[in-house]
This record gives C-alpha cells, sequence and structure tokens, in this order.
C-alpha cells in the first residue's frame, strides 16, 4: 500500500545563544534525521523517554514549527515546501489532538462554537447544516446534545478530551496527530479515550501518529512503534514483534521497566539498568548516542554510528550488536 506520509531525513535545530552578548550560537538537535512511514488506517506509535523529540516530530509534520532539514510527504506532496494557500487546503487532512485539553480549548467558547469552528472557517458546511453536524459529531465521541452549550470548565478531563477530538473529526482529516492524548487523564479515563480513537478508526479510516512515553499505553493501540532517543529513531517494528522480539538495548530497557501484574513472575525478571541522564542534545556523543548509558556497549560503539537497518522482515534497529545481545 502506498504511504499516506512519509518523513525523509526529518530534522530541527533550535538556535541557542550564550555569551554576555549572546553571539556564541550553538544549536539543540532536537530532532536528528528521522525517517517512518504511515499507511492509510495505520496507527503509528512514537515512544520515547521526555525530551527524545518524539513531540517535535509531531508539530514538524504538521508544520506548526518549520523544519530545518528533510521532507514531510503528505499524499506525495511534500508539506514543508508548500504556500499558504496549498497548507491551509491540506490541513482539513492534518488535525492534532494535544496532551492538555484544557489549554486547547477557549475558555471563553462553548463546546459546540469549538467544534464547528473549523467547519466555517474551511466552509465545510452552510451555517443552516452547522447545528445538526455539530450535534452528530457530539454524538459520535460520546457526548449529548444539551453538551454543546456548555464551556470547557464544566467537563471533566475526558470529556474535554473528547471535544478536541470531535473539533478533529470536523475536518473528515486522513492523519490525526495524537500528542500524548492521555496522559493527563486517569488510567479509567485513558482507556475510554484509546477505545473511542480505535472505533474512529475503524469507522473512519483515520491515521493516526500517537506520541506517548507509556509502552502499554502504545501497545495497546499501535499497529507499528517507532523507539526515539535523543532525536534517532533506534528500533522499528510492528507492535507484537516489538514487544516479543526487541533488539536494541534502549527498548529492551523500557521493556524491562514495564510492570507485570504478577508477583511471582515480576520477583524473577531480571530489570536491564539504564544509568546517567539523556546526554545534552547540544553535543551529543560521538557514535551510538545510548552507548554512554547502555550496559553493552563496546569501543566501536563510541566511534562508529549504527545506522537503522533492517534485519527481519519490516524490523528495523540501529545497532551494531542487534540480534547478539
Amino acid at each position: 500500500m502506498e504511504p499516506l506520509l512519509e518523513v525523509r531525513n526529518l530534522k530541527k535545530y533550535f538556535e541557542v545563544r550564550e555569551g554576555m552578548f549572546k553571539k556564541s550560537r550553538q544549536y539543540v538537535k532536537a530532532v536528528d534525521g528521522v525517517d517512518f512511514t504511515i499507511a492509510p488506517g495505520e496507527t503509528f506509535g512514537l515512544v520515547g523517554e521526555s525530551g527524545c523529540g518524539k513531540s517535535t516530530v509531531g508539530r514538524l509534520i504538521l508544520r506548526l514549527i518549520e523544519a530545518t532539514e528533510g521532507e514531510v510527504l503528505f499524499n506525495g506532496t511534500d508539506i514543508c515546501s508548500m504556500n499558504k494557500q496549498e497548507l491551509l487546503h491540506t490541513r482539513k487532512n492534518l488535525q492534532i489532538v494535544f496532551q492538555d485539553p484544557y489549554g486547547s480549548l477557549n475558555p471563553r467558547m462553548t463546546a459546540a462554537q469549538i467544534i464547528s469552528e473549523p467547519m466555517l472557517k474551511h466552509k465545510l458546511v452552510s451555517r443552516d447544516q452547522v447545528k445538526q453536524e455539530t450535534e452528530r459529531l457530539l454524538s459520535i465521541v460520546g457526548l449529548n446534545k444539551a453538551d454543546g452549550s456548555k464551556y470547557p470548565h464544566e467537563f471533566s478531563g475526558g470529556q474535554r478530551q473528547r471535544i478536541v477530538v470531535a473539533r478533529a473529526l470536523s475536518l473528515n482529516p486522513k492523519l490525526i496527530v495524537c500528542d500524548e492524548p492521555v496522559s493527563a487523564l486517569d488510567v479509567s479515563i485513558q482507556a475510554q479515550v484509546l477505545n473511542l480513537l480505535k472505533q474512529l478508526q475503524n469507522d473512519f479510516g483515520i491515521a493516526y501518529l500517537f506520541i506517548a512515553h507509556g509502552m502499554a499505553v502504545v501497545q495497546h493501540i499501535s499497529h507499528r512503534i517507532g523507539v526515539m532517543y535523543l532525536g534517532k529513531l533506534v528500533e522499528v517494528a510492528e507492535s507484537d514483534q516489538l514487544f516479543n522480539n526487541s533488539f536494541h538495548p534502549y527498548t529492551k530497557a523500557l521493556m524491562s521497566a514495564i510492570p507485570i501484574p504478577d508477583p511471582e513472575i515480576e520477583e524473577q525478571r531480571q530489570q536491564i539498568p539504564v544509568v546517567g541522564e539523556m546526554p545534552n542534545p547540544i553535543s551529543p556523543p560521538s557514535g551510538c548516542r545510548f552507548h554512554p548509558r547502555c550496559p553493552f556497549a563496546k569501543p566501536i560503539c563510541s566511534s562508529e554510528e549504527p545506522v537503522l537497518r533492517t534485519i527481519e522482515g519490516i524490523h528495523q534497529v540501529a545497532c551494531h550488536f542487534a540480534g547478539n545481545i
């Protein structure tokens, strides 16, 4: 199947000025050469610890921030080179669900006004039809018609996130970037929102880029998963394959940190330690970026950077010793 979205060598460097007169220039390499694809109707999970660059990737795809280098091809057209009118037209097919639902909603607008605003902006419906369409969207995400007259502060966290999802759906998008959409919610509410997203995918064929740092959450919703570390992808595989047979030491460490609800298995299980903090993205380590924290590092790891290579089917990993750990 032809990919809906294709990311090629995507980079984003943020300039940092230092010194008394701010003349010294340095660059935070937030995203440093990322490649992946998303097929129509697929969920691609992007996971990693805080500061690895996964949220920046989501914003680059939507061109909320400008890329330093690389291409983001949506249906074969590079979003990074579009003019203002082309980007506005493409934005109908690319939406986002932010981490904090309350912070992404206008507190002075009702739920109905929030949901209907994109439809009116892009002239998808007439003003006579907008009320009916808004009520339909509220029903799809599990809210009542009467909820349309309420303001964001009158809803719970899970209900606010449902409003954000309804707003994203109002433009019939082909891809939704979900930037940690359930991390601010209670566990029971997380399950409701995740099941809602899966149901919407089945009903409308929407593709997701699902960004999170919880491995269990990503496994539940994703078809394929990419693991990021310090601005780079270190492993990409199908969800079940990644959890059953991961190859990169960083992925193995993330997997070993997931608690198992069985005291006997949890007691016998051996965790893979990851020592120290993530290195400074202004001056990342030479060679493999994970080698200062890797318990399996060899001399070659500090001098030669591993490339993301395919080892089994579509399983990709950036490690010199993949399969031998």
